[in-house]
């Protein structure tokens, strides 16, 4: 099997970015962009389709098993992990085009700066402050936020995201979650004030985020519980159930 992989390249942040257009020929009908790219860089001899040797393509990845979202990237425009991703199930008529997401910024390549999903973690202060008693309900919450991978997949897709807003994204939806669900008293208030300005009152629900979202997370049941918590038995402005 035969495909052209479109490559966005950028040398740095500074630099103007250019298609990269590469022809990648495998027997492998389960190889993903993830296999592709590595085995270009590996290699050192490829050449695209206009005889210039391919530098070294810039990317990030770790676990290459779907657990931790280093390879987050856009292909053919819809935002997905390269570990996850198979050539053969994502090209349009033997092409794959791949680029960096583009609500970060580049770093070099496909390798972009997510540093602001982390700085909004610690704004949030989306850990627990002391113990906590656990339950049937509790415990389910837990384990479904602890499924985030960080990726930034869902910020690509959000319509109210950009750096710098208010509005954190649903990347700060499942650590939130798992705080709200699981503190009380004071810690919980605390917890809600953050969760409404920084969540809730930016969110339009389109939910395209639940579309995209490597791990599957139920972002209508973690947005169900959080909001119950946070904001209709809180009150803030409404009233308690």
């Amino acid at each position: 099997m035969k495909y052209r992989l479109e490559i966005m390249r950028q040398k740095d942040s500074t630099s103007e970015p250019y298609l990269q257009c590469i022809d990648y020929e495998t027997d492998d009908c389960n190889t993903a962009v993830s296999t592709a790219l590595s085995q270009i860089n590996n290699n050192g001899n490829y050449k695209d389709i206009n005889g210039n040797i391919v530098s070294h393509i810039s990317w990030e990845c770790s676990c290459l098993q779907k657990k931790c979202g280093a390879c987050a990237m856009v292909i053919n425009s819809k935002p997905r992990l390269a570990c996850d991703t198979k050539l053969s199930e994502c090209n349009i008529n033997g092409v794959v085009k791949i680029e960096p997401l583009k609500k970060f910024p580049v770093v070099s390549d496909l390798t972009v700066d997510r540093s602001i999903m982390f700085e909004n973690l610690k704004a949030i202060n989306a850990w627990l402050s002391s113990e906590y008693r656990s339950d049937d309900k509790t415990n389910n919450t837990a384990y479904i936020s602890s499924r985030c991978l960080q990726c930034g997949c869902c910020l690509e897709v959000c319509p109210n995201f950009y750096a710098g807003s208010e509005f954190f994204g649903t990347s700060v939806l499942a650590p939130m979650s798992r705080v709200i669900t699981l503190s009380e008293n004071e810690d919980l208030k605390a917890a809600s004030k953050l969760y409404k300005k920084n969540y809730y009152s930016g969110c339009g629900k389109s939910l395209a985020c639940k579309d995209v979202c490597p791990a599957k997370i139920d972002v209508d049941d973690l947005l169900v519980n959080s909001n119950a918590a946070a904001v209709w038995r809180i009150g803030f402005g409404k009233k308690k159930r």
